[in-house]
């Protein structure tokens, strides 16, 4: 339970993802709280997976419904 992801999928680590990462101001680079300052494709050995910071995909649009498929 110790290195648990959320949905059984593996997400390729990097500081984007994060406990110790926050976004620079200027938006290029990583804060990391152990390490520095990293990129956002990098990783180091601090690494700690925060599920709160990946920005889900966006969902498939609903495919149009005719009223007479509902009707008994």
């Amino acid at each position: 339970m110790r290195n648990k992801v959320l949905n059984k999928k593996k997400y390729p680590p990097m500081c984007d993802y994060c406990r110790f990462g926050r976004p620079s101001p200027d938006g290029e680079n990583i804060l990391c709280e152990k390490k520095g300052i990293k990129e956002k494709g990098e990783k180091c050995r601090a690494y700690k997976y925060d599920p709160l910071k990946r920005v889900p995909l966006n969902q498939p649009a609903l495919a149009d419904v005719d009223p007479s498929d509902f009707e008994l």
